[in-house]
């Protein structure tokens, strides 16, 4: 008897406002090599995975404006739902998990990586389901400093010791809700801050370099090139 495949799903937090940008559109609706940045991500995870079930969490003020935007991009066929977003990523999150019925493998990621690409996506599904949790990242390649604010002096530290980390950090269904049980913690800088909060030990998995989150006019300009390319 074939055991019942593993549901899949991408919780895709959309909630900047282009304020870094210097634009009023928020920075998720501005367009990239044709279309929305928002729409190149959504479009991702539904190639990679076809059955994954796409949860959009959205400011709520953004909602009737993406959906005039997603039908005049003619793209009725990436299918999504869309929740509320929260206060803060923690809360859009929280909320998004509400719609995750059956057990399977979450994924979180940010709407404005819209350069993810398909192995790391199923790198990261392979290894949550393999081992309850996965997150991307990358080397770090520049020198950094240790800069202490109490003595304003810095000191060089090994640059092996450090990761940058990206999006889609993918869990266990059982044990992102359990995390997202916990109360709201200003520490908290992603998921997986908030899952070891559980003493839960956080898996690495190798991201892409192109997996970029587009804050800046800069990075608008650095993924262009990387489509072209």
């Amino acid at each position: 008897m074939e055991s019942k495949p593993v549901l899949r799903y991408a919780i895709i937090v959309a909630g900047g406002k282009g304020e870094r940008m210097g634009d009023k559109t928020p920075k998720q609706f501005l367009e990239l090599a044709g279309k929305p940045i928002l729409m190149h991500t959504l479009e991702k995870f539904q190639k990679t995975i076809p059955s994954i079930k796409i949860i959009l969490a959205l400011p709520e003020n953004q909602i009737d404006f993406w959906e005039e935007l997603f039908h005049k991009y003619e793209q009725p066929a990436i299918r999504h739902q869309i929740v509320k977003g929260g206060e803060t990523r923690f809360h859009s999150v929280k909320n998004a998990l509400k719609l995750v019925k059956e057990k399977g493998i979450v994924a979180i990621h940010d709407g404005v990586r819209p350069l993810v690409s398909e192995e790391t996506i199923k790198r990261c599904f392979i290894e949550a389901k393999s081992k309850g949790n996965a997150v991307p990242v990358m080397n770090v390649v520049d020198s950094i400093r240790h800069f202490s604010k109490q003595t304003k002096k810095s000191e060089a530290v090994s640059r092996s010791c450090y990761k940058i980390v990206q999006t889609p950090q993918c869990f266990d269904s059982d044990l992102i809700l359990k995390a997202y049980e916990q109360e709201y913690n200003n520490k908290f800088t992603d998921d997986a801050t908030v899952v070891e909060k559980l003493d839960v030990a956080i898996n690495l998995v190798e991201g892409n370099k192109e997996n970029i989150k587009i804050t800046t006019t800069e990075d608008l300009l650095i993924a262009e090139a990387f489509i072209k390319a």
